[in-house]
């Protein structure tokens, strides 16, 4: 395989192969070995590309990616498949809150305006937003990641503050 740069890439964040080990989930050791040149599988080089922010490719010396092996080349492009199948996940769930949202205010609107229920179920209405945002967060993290995590491997978790300043 080609020469990896997670040593210096590693030591221009300042960080020690204890910190790359914690952050990208795989044992010291193995950081150790990589620097150390040997070799490693497909994903291990993601996850420590993941951690360094990097994409995999970068991980390497070789000028060209075409010299790259073609395994690596193809990771960096199904860790962008899985990130975009991600991401349309959790678009999807977001769009399905926001859907049940706006079906509920027009049927209490309606009913409102045909005297069927009390003003009063505004309050229900605007409990919906207030609590769903906060319940639907609950919801994805606990039970819609960790299935996307298994489904996606390649990709991660990325809150909405942190995409929003993409």
């Amino acid at each position: 395989m080609n020469e990896m740069r997670i040593a210096a890439l590693r030591r221009e964040r300042g960080w020690t192969q204890e910190h790359l080990a914690e952050t990208s989930g795989i044992a010291v050791r193995t950081v150790q070995r990589l620097e150390a040149g040997k070799e490693a599988s497909l994903e291990t080089l993601g996850a420590i590309a993941r951690a360094l922010d990097v994409p995999v490719r970068d991980l390497f010396s070789a000028e060209e990616p075409s010299a790259l092996d073609p395994g690596v080349r193809g990771l960096d492009e199904r860790t962008a498949a899985d990130q975009a199948a991600r991401d349309r996940a959790v678009a999807g769930f977001w769009s399905l809150y926001s859907a049940i949202g706006i079906g509920f205010g027009i049927v209490t609107v309606v009913l409102l305006v045909l005297h069927v229920w009390s003003p009063l179920v505004f309050l229900a209405v605007g409990a919906y937003w207030a609590l769903g945002r906060l319940v639907g967060r609950v919801v994805l993290d606990v039970v819609l990641a960790p299935r996307l995590d298994r489904r996606y491997p390649l990709s991660r978790n990325v809150d909405e503050s942190s995409r929003a300043g993409r």
